[in-house]
């Protein structure tokens, strides 16, 4: 029953705090975390403790899923290198350091569980993207936070269990490596396949409410057989949401997809602000255990103060150098943009630009026709990849990571609730273990509180606040064209037919391409009045058409992300409100 009890008051108390934290202007998490701290100090409550494993089996997937669905992916892939450096070297390194110190200073522990404990203190909680996102930061710096949040939790992982079993016995580190490629490949493997899996079972749904509850099982299905061979359960499940949200918009009708995003925001919302609730109601019981077992709980808060610190410092020495091969790297990038253009040019006077196929001669009409097909064929493929290398040098242009951007991922590092689960998995004969425990808790709420509570200072005093690039004025007028264009094709494709295999008349096609240049639902009425299904479907048809326009700009990088999101939103909102009102809105009506 006390238990029941603190479910349902967590449940409001996170509502609430949602609700009211942006009024105080302080993150959601940060004042979870003290009113967790603060209820469970009250007498009355009873020790909460709350087994490890449902944090990293039963939160962590479900959480990183939903986060991997709403990330851009192709923002993702263009900073790839900067991404992986921080969720894998960054880690490394920084769980090897805190393990020096550990071993220096806390008698009794060999390397392998100082470091141990180093991969636990190191992954950073993806909370900073929460608050720079609100603060309107590049968006640039908020998929670097956020892709690193996303896979540092399994290198710390893996990390982690190499370092408990070196504990007791010898483990080399290339075998260390070998395991961590192993386990990444298989992870991203089944990633793949569960994600394709889950698309091609729920296309034949129709039921958006079925539908959005098999993607709830996705994440576990990804995790659960990917951990059970030994490898990350958890890049299972980022690889699975980043595929999904790739791929959904090919497979899945529009109001699923909104369905679901909205049930998983909910989701996403009760089980962030439970683990943030849940790390400060479990400060008491972990106090107690020091006490109990060292009376000296100024040793672990002065220890994991340090280590803070520690953290910080190391996180700026590998930034610094992260920043000038980016600098580097951006500068190499915009040479090659003139050669870019020169090759788009000489492809589009209809050079071939396959050396196979040149000086090819036909010897039948046959042959002529194909090799036609073939040369158009592979221009279209060059001018594919000409235009996503030309857009990925746009991109870093347009937003360039300097010293100010450099300071805000520096200081955004802060730790969170993998921190304090996985601290809870470390073997019970550990020695010092509650100390252990104590002091990754002191890192991962000092650093919440410290740098979750002064990062909207940190960003206001460099200036950064809204400086996030916005479209190019014309881009989204560009995109509107080609999405105009791709609704004429539709309407102008000599098979264009009912699905009774009838023509369409000519004054509902007529209604339809008026509409696709001026989207106004009382235009033409009259001429198209009594073809309501008729209308509907023709016009479903060419919103297809333009949403698969839509989703290969995307795919070729050439449109700012935020300009595709918005355009596909518009297209998914048209076909919705057609299939619920079943055609126009009549204008007497209206």
């Amino acid at each position: 029953m006390d238990y029941a009890l603190l479910a349902v008051g967590a449940v409001l108390c996170i509502a609430a705090v949602t609700a009211v934290a942006p009024r105080v202007g302080v993150a959601a998490p940060l004042l979870l975390v003290v009113i967790g701290v603060g209820v469970g100090a009250l007498p009355f409550v009873p020790t909460v403790e709350v087994e490890p494993e449902w944090i990293l089996m039963g939160v962590l997937p479900p959480l990183l899923y939903s986060a991997a669905v709403s990330m851009p992916a192709m923002d993702f892939r263009r900073d790839l290198g900067a991404i992986s450096g921080l969720s894998v070297l960054l880690v490394v390194v920084s769980s090897v350091v805190i393990g020096i110190f550990l071993d220096i200073v806390v008698p009794g522990i060999d390397l392998a569980t100082g470091i141990a404990v180093g991969a636990i203190i190191s992954p950073t909680d993806a909370v900073a993207t929460t608050i720079v996102r609100r603060l309107g930061v590049s968006p640039r710096i908020v998929t670097v936070l956020q892709g690193e949040s996303l896979l540092n939790d399994a290198t710390a992982l893996v990390l982690l269990r190499s370092a408990v079993a070196a504990a007791g016995t010898s483990v080399s580190i290339l075998g260390v490596a070998l395991e961590f490629v192993i386990s990444v490949v298989v992870a991203i493997v089944g990633g793949l396949l569960v994600a394709r899996l889950s698309l091609v079972v729920r296309r034949n749904v129709s039921d958006p409410t079925v539908n959005t509850a098999i993607s709830f099982a996705v994440p576990f299905v990804a995790y659960l057989p990917v951990e059970h061979v030994g490898a990350s359960g958890l890049v299972a499940a980022v690889v699975a949401g980043l595929h999904t949200g790739l791929a959904a918009p090919r497979f899945l009708a529009p109001q699923h997809r909104i369905t679901e995003e909205q049930n998983w925001r909910t989701i996403e919302l009760l089980l962030e602000g439970g683990v943030f609730l849940l790390m400060g109601l479990e400060l008491d019981g972990l106090v107690d255990d020091v006490r109990g077992e060292h009376d000296v709980l100024a040793d672990a808060i002065w220890t994991g103060a340090v280590v803070a610190v520690l953290v910080v410092l190391v996180r700026a020495a590998y930034v610094a150098p992260l920043l000038w091969a980016l600098h580097r790297r951006r500068k190499r990038v915009s040479g090659m943009r003139q050669g870019l253009v020169d090759w788009q040019d000489r492809i589009t006077s209809g050079e071939v630009p396959d050396r196979s196929l040149r000086g090819r001669r036909p010897h039948s009409a046959e042959e002529e026709r194909r090799l036609a097909e073939a040369i158009e064929r592979r221009g279209e493929q060059f001018q594919n990849r000409i235009r996503r290398a030309m857009a990925d040098i746009d991109y870093l242009a347009a937003a360039p990571l300097g010293w100010r951007e450099g300071t805000i991922v520096v200081w955004a590092g802060m730790r969170g609730v993998v921190t304090l689960a996985a601290a809870q998995t470390l073997p019970h004969d550990t020695p010092h273990r509650s100390l252990l425990i104590m002091i990754a808790f002191v890192v991962a709420v000092g650093t919440l509180v410290v740098q979750g509570g002064t990062l909207p200072l940190v960003v206001r005093a460099l200036g950064l606040v809204g400086t996030g690039p916005s479209a190019p004025t014309g881009e989204r007028t560009r995109l509107l064209v080609e999405l105009a264009d791709a609704g004429m094709k539709v309407l102008d494709d000599p098979e264009l037919a009912r699905p009774d295999g009838a023509s369409y008349r000519p004054a509902v096609v007529e209604r339809v391409r008026r509409q696709v240049v001026v989207p106004d639902d009382t235009i033409g009425w009259t001429e198209a009045r009594g073809h309501d299904e008729e209308y509907r479907t023709l016009r479903i048809a060419v919103i297809e058409g333009m949403r698969d326009t839509l989703v290969r700009a995307r795919d070729d990088g050439a449109f700012d992300s935020s300009v595709l999101e918005g355009a596909l939103a518009e297209l998914d909102a048209d076909q919705i409100s057609l299939e619920v009102r079943g055609g126009p809105i009549r204008a007497e009506e209206g």
